[in-house]
């Protein structure tokens, strides 16, 4: 009974499922990385210890699995690179790829053949098998360490495009340590043919899929997704059918095809594609920890942590110097990229590859596998726990208080993002509405799809390097949670929040004690001012204020709005507690509808146009 409810494939891979993400969440809970929790609790719960888990049992599945999950994987990766900034840095990024991809595999296999004595043969394919850096550690990574823009270019490229690279010429190093001496020659051309074969048809996919997502005829509304989904997969087999292990390259030129688009679709599928992500990375962390034996880890050692070491500490900071040594790129930036290069799931992947082909052909690559996982635990830990301090010891992470972030990418907040961009501050919108987000960048603002809610919107939109971030929504129930976690989970940004006036709801009180500030100095109808903006029936106007303080008379929030503040250096939005004293010049939001009177109303507090009005 006992036998029958361990050796079950089935269990195995819900519950590698269900660890693989709990793991992830209490990672983000602890700020800890995510691997270390899900090696944790593969080694844990697998063979060797209470042997719950047992890949073993899945047999060549595991292998198709492994693939399916690394194709999605990888499209995420490939949907998320920016091509315009990859270009700022193509030298190192390109030599990286290249020269760099030498480097690090014979240093590699130098390290083993020297501390562990392995033959040549195969400590070259080991070495192989230690190119790749990878998203799935990367992207937290720099989640969590927000470093320049210069440095986190060239890591992510490095490690979403490295993954390719690598795999392909671990494979055919593969194929040519198996195949007879007379065919060696003949396999090493696969290399540059799976890369450039795999990059043909993934762009070619990419972009027949992305014209598909365009169009609401052909895709229906919802199928999205799901198409997206069916059609990578289809992709990585496809190519990997024609050209041998080139399907990684595949998903990855698709995903970057697709991503670079600039389209509502791309937008959409970004939420969809990182939620899967994430449990696919739990459930193959799991699963592939859980095949690797304790005691052959252990039997490396010291010797087996030395290779580690040197790989971070001779190979990397080589590989950086040499790759790194016409670029732009200062001292203590080269010093970070040389100090950050921890392995992730595909070199796990193509080792688990590597030990069922070497057994196939009887050789014992056990050994293999695990220093591979010992390079991955050892590289993840020390640079997850030591990049942080890094980083500001080298002084090359983001400058703060760095423009807007602002919540609500509807008429009356895009209108507040137009007139701060206009005065030179940066500013990101964020909102889950794909017409108000096509709109505002058509309005030229950079914009963040998806629920800011999520630490992965808030993220991308950087807020922990803001000067504030602004809830101007229509919501003011979403402004409250979104001012609640911004200050309860970000150091740094000052918040704004919108209240709705006459709604009982949300009070001014109520943000106050949250310690924020309520936007425009007081509730308002804010869903009344959107619709006169996206109607134009309001407009802006510049007034200086002539007496020592304004104070707002009652009711004149329904013909005028204080909305940008012009100060010495910069504009900032107007609020609660914002001094607007003597001299103090101030965007006002007035009613088209009934502009004499919101003027009078002006006049009558203190305040002087700065333009006559027609």
């Amino acid at each position: 009974m006992l036998q029958g409810f361990t050796h079950n494939p089935a269990l195995t891979i819900a519950v590698a499922l269900a660890v693989g993400v709990l793991a992830q969440a209490v990672a983000r809970h602890l700020r800890i990385p995510g691997i270390v929790l899900l090696l944790g609790a593969g080694v844990a719960l697998g063979p060797d210890l209470l042997g719950i888990i047992r890949p073993g049992d899945l047999g060549t599945a595991l292998g198709d699995l492994t693939g399916f999950a690394v194709a999605v994987i990888l499209f995420d990766g490939g949907l998320n690179l920016n091509l315009r900034r990859m270009r700022s840095q193509a030298l190192p990024i390109r030599l990286l790829l290249s020269v760099g991809v030498m480097i690090t595999s014979l240093g590699g296999a130098l390290a083993v053949h020297l501390v562990l004595g392995w033959d040549w043969t195969t400590s070259l394919l080991f070495g192989t098998l230690v190119i790749v850096t990878g998203p799935t550690v990367i992207t937290p990574l720099l989640r969590r360490i927000r470093v320049r823009r210069s440095v986190e270019t060239i890591l992510e490229s490095e490690g979403v495009l490295i993954d390719a690279v690598g795999a392909v010429v671990a494979v055919v190093a593969l194929e040519v340590a198996l195949a007879p001496r007379n065919e060696a020659a003949h396999l090493l051309v696969g290399a540059p043919v799976g890369l450039i074969g795999g990059l043909f048809i993934g762009a070619a996919g990419g972009g027949l899929l992305a014209l598909m997502l365009r169009s609401r005829r052909v895709v229906p509304e919802g199928f999205g997704n799901i198409l997206t989904l069916s059609v990578v997969l289809a992709l990585f087999q496809f190519s990997n059918a024609l050209i041998p292990e080139s399907g990684i390259a595949a998903a990855i030129a698709a995903g970057f095809v697709v991503g670079n688009l600039n389209s509502s679709p791309a937008r959409e599928l970004r939420e969809f594609k990182e939620q899967l992500t994430v449990m696919l990375i739990g459930l193959l962390f799991v699963l592939l920890a859980a095949d690797v034996r304790i005691a052959e880890v252990w039997a490396l050692g010291g010797r087996g942590l030395l290779v580690a070491a040197l790989l971070m500490f001779v190979v990397r900071p080589l590989n950086v110097a040499v790759c790194t040594a016409r670029s732009s790129l200062t001292l203590p930036e080269k010093g970070f990229l040389a100090w950050v290069a921890p392995r992730g799931i595909v070199a796990a992947a193509v080792a688990t590859l590597f030990n069922e082909r070497l057994a196939q052909a009887g050789n014992d690559s056990g050994e293999m596998r695990a220093l591979v996982f010992l390079v991955i635990a050892t590289t993840v830990l020390f640079q997850g726990a030591t990049a942080g301090g890094v980083a500001r010891l080298l002084g090359v992470t983001r400058p703060t208080g760095q423009g807007y972030a602002i919540f609500g990418a509807q008429a009356l907040g895009r209108l507040l993002g137009t007139v701060l961009q206009a005065s030179g501050a940066k500013v990101v919108m964020m909102d889950a509405d794909p017409i108000a987000c096509r709109e505002a960048e058509a309005a030229g603002l950079r914009v963040v799809f998806g629920n800011v809610l999520e630490d992965r919107v808030l993220m991308r939109a950087v807020v922990d390097s803001r000067r504030a971030v602004v809830a101007a929504s229509t919501s003011e129930s979403i402004n409250m949670l979104l001012t609640r976690k911004i200050l309860a989970e970000f150091k740094g940004p000052v918040v704004y929040a919108g209240v709705q006036s006459n709604n009982g709801g949300v009070e001014p009180a109520m943000i106050l004690s949250e310690g924020a500030d309520v936007l425009f100095g007081d509730e308002i109808d804010l869903e009344l001012w959107n619709v006169r903006v996206r109607h134009g029936t309001a407009g802006l106007e510049q007034w200086r204020l002539t007496v020592p303080h304004h104070d707002m008379p009652a009711g004149m929030s329904a013909f005028a709005v204080p909305f940008v503040q012009e100060l010495k250096n910069h504009s900032e939005p107007v609020h609660n507690l914002l001094d607007l004293g003597r001299d103090a010049v101030v965007h006002w939001l007035i009613t088209l509808d009934r502009p004499d009177e919101a003027r009078q109303m002006l006049l009558n507090s203190g305040w002087t146009p700065l333009e006559e009005h027609r």
